[in-house]
């Protein structure tokens, strides 16, 4: 199978994408082609045996109770929100490196966005949580960044001590744990999108919600079905968004294979720790306790888009998660906030650069970009670097 790269006469010759999504498909394809075909042969496509299937079976493998599929990760964030009762004069704590979907979560619903620095992890730092908490706070939402597992311990532990809410964004998170419990279950709600580039990802996009709450559970499924238990019957206001079955079906051929997707990754992060050599490189730190599934694999550089420059000219493709940090985003504007607000997470902005990592990446293609990530360099080597 030709993988995107060829030799000749000892030459390598390659185009390393960011991202290669249909080498997870080929593992398993007549085993997707076969669930595709159940399903159109069924007849029947929304809120169907597979649905229930998945939620069962996902909700089992994340220790919760109850799972409710959904359109996608934003909607699971946004009805999340709403189900609990947060809304206009409320306020949610979030941190300011977090992708923007994770934001839109919380000002959907005419809530306001209480933004704190991330920690050398990437995540939320949970030290400077309480100096952000009014009596406007209604809850804390974590976002488990790049597939490593937040700080959950103390982060639950001021959540219940100032009676607030914890919500989890799991939608890079799918597997990863702290102290050997998962994420999605220590707070009342954890937010799963299932988007094609996720770890466990359908073919379109998705979402999901799990929980212990029962309430919360059935809140979540009236409103993802335009507010009724009972067609035409609407007791709330609600939405349209439901997952399908078609990816319902090919979620859960996924699912019986997600651990063993993520020991794959596991491992290219570890030849990329052991094999990149550069000091003017910082590779990802994983805290003591903390499980990562590498969602991505994610350096810091003082000069940044020089070396994504130089990797594009050695057909290398990297990616930014993310340039923009939320409080930035012109988007916000209203919020009021300035460049020098959350210097840690501007920093990070300016600095953190996603290297190829994919189901299916061979040794030559990872070797390859190691190669040239240590024979890059600064352009003026007494440059502070990022280390």
């Amino acid at each position: 199978m030709n993988w995107g790269f060829e030799r000749e006469r000892g030459i390598v010759n390659m185009t390393i994408k960011c991202n290669v999504l249909d080498r997870q498909f080929q593992m398993h394809q007549s085993e997707y082609e076969e669930a595709a075909l159940r399903v159109l042969r069924s007849g029947w496509y929304v809120l169907g045996n597979e649905v229930a299937a998945f939620e069962e079976e996902f909700a089992a493998y994340t220790g919760r109770k109850y799972c409710v599929g959904l359109n996608s990760g934003l909607d699971a964030l946004i009805m999340s929100v709403r189900a609990l009762g947060i809304g206009e004069g409320d306020e949610v704590i979030v941190q300011s490196n977090t992708y923007i979907a994770t934001v839109l979560g919380i000002t959907e619903n005419k809530a306001t966005p209480v933004f704190v620095e991330p920690d050398e992890y990437f995540n939320m730092d949970a030290e400077k949580i309480e100096q952000a908490i009014t009596p406007k706070t209604r809850a804390i939402m974590v976002t488990h960044l790049y597939g490593q597992a937040s700080n959950m311990e103390p982060i639950a532990r001021i959540a219940k001590k100032h009676h607030l809410e914890l919500l989890e964004d799991c939608a890079q998170s799918h597997g990863a744990c702290f102290e050997g419990k998962m994420t999605g279950s220590f707070g009342i709600s954890g937010c799963f999108s299932f988007y094609p580039t996720k770890n466990l990802g359908a073919f379109g996009d998705a979402g999901a919600v799990v929980t212990d709450d029962e309430g919360l559970a059935d809140e979540l499924r009236m409103m993802r079905n335009y507010g009724s238990r009972v067609r035409y019957y609407n007791e709330i206001e609600g939405l349209n968004s439901r997952l399908d079955e078609l990816q319902a079906a090919f979620l859960r051929i996924k699912l019986k294979y997600v651990d063993n997707l993520n020991s794959e990754r596991r491992a290219l992060a570890l030849a990329y720790d052991t094999g990149i050599k550069n000091d003017k490189i910082a590779l990802p730190k994983v805290r003591p306790g903390a499980d990562n599934i590498w969602h991505q694999y994610v350096v810091r550089c003082g000069e940044r888009d020089r070396l994504r420059q130089y990797l594009q000219e050695n057909d290398i493709q990297t990616q930014i998660h993310y340039p923009i940090p939320p409080h930035l985003a012109e988007c916000y504007r209203h919020l009021g906030y300035k460049k020098g607000d959350f210097p840690i997470a501007e920093r990070y902005a300016d600095e953190v650069l996603s290297l190829p990592i994919y189901t299916g990446m061979t040794g030559a293609e990872q070797d390859y970009v190691i190669e040239k990530l240590n024979s890059f360099s600064l352009m003026n080597s007494e440059r502070e670097n990022c280390v």
